[in-house]
């Protein structure tokens, strides 16, 4: 059985809170899972207790073979139990596919624009000579 420690979300409609639990990576979001770890508040402001963590209990389902999600790694990070290795990511700021290849065009025609004016600009100055 594939373990997921994750997020499942509770609290009333625009008014989140998510308790983190360890479930089988095929139970839904907020369905069926084997026990609560902790619990996260995002709506607290940043400097209070907004993650609470189960340590030990955490630290026995990371045996166990259980496996954080991003978020929940995080949240482990912070409190020292788990390292969440760096992210590089150099071509997230990079326009997409089609925005380049647009660009790319524009440019194209841009070019052959100024080159078509210099060409236009050099024929009239030949015949006055």
């Amino acid at each position: 059985m594939a373990l997921k420690m994750r997020l499942a979300r509770a609290g009333s409609k625009k008014r989140p809170y998510y308790h983190i639990v360890v479930a089988d990576a095929r139970a839904p979001r907020d369905g069926r899972f084997i026990e609560t770890l902790g619990a996260w508040n995002p709506m607290l402001p940043k400097d209070a207790e907004r993650v609470t963590l189960k340590e030990d209990r955490i630290k026995h389902w990371l045996g166990e073979g259980a496996q954080p999600t991003d978020r929940v790694l995080r949240f482990l990070d912070q409190a020292g139990i788990a390292n969440r290795p760096a992210r590089s990511n150099p071509t997230k700021a990079l326009p997409g596919k089609k925005a380049q290849e647009r660009e790319a065009e524009r440019k194209q025609r841009e070019e052959d624009a100024r080159a078509a004016a210099e060409k236009a600009a050099e024929e009239a100055a030949a015949p006055t000579e």
